[in-house]
């Protein structure tokens, strides 16, 4: 019979993605796979004010808990939007996205999503700092942010 796994806390290691890949200061924290036959992958990521992941594609989509914070994320073709602390997103299957926190505020979530193939995400271009200020006029709607 099977025991409950509990990972406790400080045991899994907390690791800084590759610079070519992610903008500014992010770490992931509480990283795991897992045993198959589930190909689920959680962790827990934080971004310091103004960084940002690169634009992604998840072939079976990805969901965000987030926990602290406030950010901005974006699908492609659509408008930059804000995440913040108690909201949950999905992004679609297959679809292009980034995220990240504003350029003020801290950003923690917790990223769940699955792997197709070996192959849980697909890590594109930067976004730009052009793509990236598009979220200022989120700003300009509520000035207290």
């Amino acid at each position: 019979m099977e025991k409950v796994k509990i990972y406790k806390s400080g045991s899994l290691p907390t690791t800084k993605p590759p610079e070519i890949s992610f903008t500014g200061e992010v770490l992931i924290n509480n990283y795991f796979e897992c045993e198959n036959p589930s190909k689920l992958i959680v962790a827990t990521v934080s971004f310091k004010p103004g960084s940002r992941s690169p634009w992604k594609i998840n072939p079976l989509g990805q969901t965000l808990i987030i926990i602290s914070g406030i950010g901005w994320a974006q699908c492609g073709g659509e408008d930059v939007f804000e995440i913040k602390a108690g909201d949950i997103v999905q992004f679609p299957e297959g679809k292009r996205h980034w995220d990240g926190a504003t350029p003020s505020q801290t950003l923690t979530y917790i990223a769940i999503h699955e792997s197709k193939n070996g192959n849980a995400v697909r890590f594109l271009e930067k976004v730009t700092d052009e793509e990236y200020s598009k979220g200022h006029t989120l700003l300009n709607q509520n000035p207290n942010k």
